[in-house]
């Protein structure tokens, strides 16, 4: 069901490259692991409602391509589906159960495609593990992928 370039992810950095084998050749993930860290890492395109970290809005600041971020490879996908979680909304916000509940929300959406992978959503769950870092848990398949993210109030 799953097939991908393998990627590694280094908790230190908290960056993900390609993984490589012994003899330096590309290895295939065949777990949902990959998918996770590409469907959690990207950015999704914010919509245009949203409010970005910045504080920025499309009346106060010139509006630009980059503005709103978003995944470049969106544009190639047949169907309009869009990558990645808009996560990245939150980077600035406050402490808060609303802050928690947005951040589940979003990873619960840029995840949505395990639902009509395997027919099972996934399983996320998200805690304040200390002041402004939020803590994170994500089961696809009996495989986990659990990570924290600092906020900059």
């Amino acid at each position: 069901m799953f097939f991908d370039l393998a990627l590694a992810f280094d908790p230190e950095t908290r960056q993900c490259d390609l993984a490589l084998g012994d003899d330096c050749d590309l290895l295939i993930d065949e777990t949902p692991v990959t998918a996770m860290l590409m469907s959690v890492g990207l950015d999704r395109r914010a919509a245009p409602d949203d409010e970005l970290p910045e504080g920025r809005s499309i009346f106060l600041a010139p509006v630009s391509f980059s503005e709103r971020r978003g995944c470049p490879g969106d544009a190639l996908d047949p169907f309009g589906d869009l990558t990645g979680c808009r996560t990245w909304l939150l980077s600035r916000a406050k402490e808060t159960e609303t802050t928690r509940q947005l951040y589940e929300f979003w990873l619960k959406e840029g995840l949505a495609w395990v639902a009509r992978e395997t027919g099972v959503p996934a399983i996320v769950e998200v805690e304040w593990q200390s002041s402004s870092r939020l803590a994170w848990r994500v089961q696809v398949d009996d495989v986990s992928l659990a990570l924290s993210r600092r906020l900059e109030a």
